[in-house]
């Protein structure tokens, strides 16, 4: 498939040439505590990836700070601190998590005077009690399982510079909402908001997640891939649940792995797969950044918004 044609395409070679020559700020340790299960990431990639981004997104931030300065004075308003969002979307599986973790990181390292935080929009899908009174529990992570109203109010609450913001936390230990239980948003001056839905267009809303974003970011790979590597994290959450009966994952680790994996198979296959060709990868070519992925998760092309 050829590249859009608003887009600029880079090799890994073309784009690492856009680094400097900062010092790394992670070690392998801290590099893995960050990656998730299965993903697979090296102090390479930081390198030559995540370094030119974080200065890309550090000209966008200051940019963006002299605009919103430019029209406080245009409109004789008192100019106030007006966070700068970045979204972050792709399929389950691809990485999406690892990569706003490693930005959350690189993004306090570089910026030390500015405040970072980092959510994820899985606390906005509805509690699987709500799910199963709408019927849409076998259409978790589609765009109706999510409280899209709930996720833009907390959005244009963070815009609006409220002071503290509390966001519903899902565990994806026990598959669920957590009662009582919140993150805290204090003020930032960059947001990192990862998710499945940060570049939809969901159909009963006026307004939109990407609304919000001031940069947004698609992680990209071949679905066949993705599917490996959601197989692969699969079993490497049965290797773990085992030890905890109120794991989601529990029944599986403890019943017939050959069961056990069939049944991911037909939960990639009727769930992930029909909402990332339905839903995410149409929303691909919204992104102002796609990063594109290829065998053990190694990064391969860029494509940059040209406008």
């Amino acid at each position: 498939m050829s590249d859009p044609i608003n887009y600029n395409a880079f090799s890994r070679d073309q784009w690492k040439a856009f680094a400097n020559a900062a010092t790394l700020p992670l070690t392998q340790e801290s590099l893995r505590q960050i990656k998730a299960f299965n993903d697979r990431i090296s102090l390479q990639d930081v390198q030559d990836i995540y370094i030119p981004l974080i200065h890309l997104l550090r000209l966008q931030y200051e940019h963006y700070q002299l605009l919103q300065k430019d029209k406080a004075t245009f409109l004789h308003q008192h100019p106030r601190r007006v966070p700068f969002i970045i979204g972050i979307a792709g399929s389950v599986a691809v990485g999406k998590s690892t990569a706003a973790r490693l930005l959350e990181v690189l993004l306090n390292h570089y910026l030390k005077d500015q405040r970072i935080q980092l959510i994820t929009t899985d606390g906005f899908l509805y509690s699987n009690q709500e799910l199963k009174q709408r019927n849409l529990m076998a259409r978790k992570g589609f765009p109706e399982s999510y409280d899209m109203s709930a996720l833009i109010h907390f959005l244009n609450a963070v815009k609006g510079g409220q002071s503290l913001i509390k966001a519903p936390v899902y565990s994806h230990k026990v598959y669920d909402i957590v009662p009582d239980q919140f993150e805290y948003i204090v003020h930032p001056d960059i947001l990192i908001v990862e998710g499945i839905n940060t570049l939809q267009l969901p159909t009963n809303e006026q307004i939109y997640v990407s609304d919000f974003t001031d940069f947004s970011i698609y992680v990209d790979a071949d679905p066949s891939l993705i599917e490996t590597w959601f197989l692969e994290r699969f079993e490497l959450l049965l290797e773990t649940a085992f030890q905890d009966p109120t794991n989601y994952y529990y029944p599986y680790a403890i019943g017939d792995h050959d069961q056990a994996i069939a049944k991911s198979r037909q939960v990639w296959h009727d769930i992930d797969l029909k909402n990332l060709e339905e839903y995410i990868l149409p929303t691909r070519n919204r992104a102002d950044m796609i990063i594109h992925k290829t065998f053990h998760h190694r990064i391969d092309r860029l494509l940059l918004r040209k406008y």
